[in-house]
This record gives C-alpha cells, structure tokens and sequence, in this order.
C-alpha cells in the first residue's frame, strides 16, 4: 500500500486592488494498494487548515509528499473516497514508479517492498 499526498501551497494572488491575498494552501492525500484496487482513490482533501493538519499527519507518518499546484487543484474537485480522474493518471502514475523504486532502493537487501 502506498500514501501519496498532493499540495498547492498558498501563494500571493494579484487583485485589482493594491491588497494582495493568499489562495489557500489545498492538500490531497491518496492512497493505493496495486493488489486490492485498480487505481488510486483519494483519502483526504481539503483547504485551509484542513490541509494543514493533511499535511501534518502526512509527515508524521512518514508518507511522500508533492508539490504540484495543477494536480492537487485537480485532484480536490474529487470527491473522498473516489478514484482519481483519467486525467491525473499519468501525472500519479509517474509519482508512484518513482516511489517505488525509492523503496526498492531503500529496502535491505533480499527484502522486496
């Protein structure tokens, strides 16, 4: 099994004002387990600080995390509990191969993760 989680950190967003305002940080936390499921689902998604706290736990529990605004911005229109839409496929796919062979690497010698 696999925990993946996404994020768009809040950044400064011009207005037609001088005030500037911050969007949002957004996390999304995926899971997948290649035996049991066919894609990836998502977990947790929120904004603010419910992403904070995703994120918190996130890192407590030793689970990859990712930077990317675009997906995480597509990946949090997904409803808790659902696969991820086909057009976040390659971008997750490519996530997980790199995880994948990370603990491969990391794993002790004889032992398969």
């Amino acid at each position: 099994m696999i925990g993946l989680g996404f994020v768009a950190e809040g950044a400064p967003v011009p207005e037609q004002s001088s005030n500037e305002e911050e969007k949002p940080t957004i996390a999304v936390a995926l899971r997948y387990d290649g035996g049991k499921q066919e894609t990836p689902r998502v977990v947790a998604s929120g904004r603010g600080a419910v992403a904070e706290r995703i994120l918190e736990l996130a890192f407590a529990h030793g689970i990859k995390v990712r930077e990317d605004a675009d997906l995480a911005e597509i990946l949090s229109a997904v409803e808790v509990g659902d696969e991820i839409p086909v057009a976040a496929f390659a971008a997750v796919a490519e996530i997980l191969i790199y995880i994948y062979r990370a603990n491969r690497a990391l794993a002790p010698k004889g032992v398969t993760p």
